[in-house]
């Protein structure tokens, strides 16, 4: 199930406003144009903003999300029609041979079930084609990302059109091991609606990604850093022999 701000229309209407900045999607761009892919299946694609860009680059994109509301959005930009939306998981893809498929941002980590998450790689590996690649990237649980996750840090106020002012702050829930929950409020000064969304994301090991993609049958090619937080995220690149 995806979470409220995903799958919450109020919500996923605002997600793009809210975090206008997607530079970090520029290292995936780079990887498929390395990669020469000219099919991509784009995991949790969300609101489409990384299939819409590479569709703007002549790629046939194939992007899934089990968010509706989210897909919805996707579905209603300028030159959506470009790419195949599907709202469900990558659990029970349609057959395909794709050169390249993506998780970008947090969608690794949001596949908290470890059947789930098994079935998601394999599901993966089947849409490739042989010698396509699997890159997706996940926190470095060292670095402790959650103990930045307060109010304080996060609080801001975003004036978006037709909306008008939007109140936003994220707070840390529970850490329990690998998983770690927090909850991120919304509140629309128009109305002092508030709304909230809680999220669990699972921090793996780089030795534990490692084997997972190794006993599914991948390559790991390459363990790279973000460069939108360096030193605090791993991004694999794996690829199906």
């Amino acid at each position: 199930m995806a979470d409220d701000c995903f799958g919450h229309p109020p919500l996923a209407t605002i997600y793009d406003p809210l975090d206008p900045d997607r530079s970090d999607l520029d290292a995936y761009l780079r990887m498929a144009e390395e990669f020469g892919a000219h099919q991509v299946l784009d995991i949790g694609c969300g609101t489409g903003v990384f299939a819409l860009l590479l569709a703007d680059r002549g790629i046939e994109v194939l992007g899934i999300d089990p968010a509706q509301a989210s897909v919805d959005v996707a579905r209603a930009k300028p030159g959506s029609e470009r790419v195949h939306w599907v709202c469900g998981d990558a659990t029970a893809l349609p057959p395909l041979q794709v050169d390249l498929t993506t998780m970008t941002a947090n969608v690794a980590q949001a596949i908290v079930d470890p059947d789930t998450w098994q079935k998601t790689l394999r599901g993966a590996y089947e849409a490739l084609r042989p010698g396509g690649h699997l890159v997706f990237e996940t926190r470095d649980p060292a670095r402790r990302a959650w103990t930045e996750w307060t109010r304080e840090n996060s609080y801001r106020v975003t004036e978006i059109p037709g909306v008008g002012a939007v109140e936003y702050w994220v707070e840390l829930i529970e850490v329990s091991g690998p998983l770690v929950t927090f909850r991120q409020t919304y509140v629309f000064a128009a109305d002092r609606q508030a709304l909230t969304s809680d999220s669990t994301l699972r921090f793996r090991e780089r030795e534990e990604v490692e084997r997972d993609l190794v006993a599914h049958g991948y390559v790991v090619r390459d363990v790279r850093d973000a460069p939108d937080r360096p030193g605090k995220e791993f991004v694999f690149l794996a690829r199906r022999p």
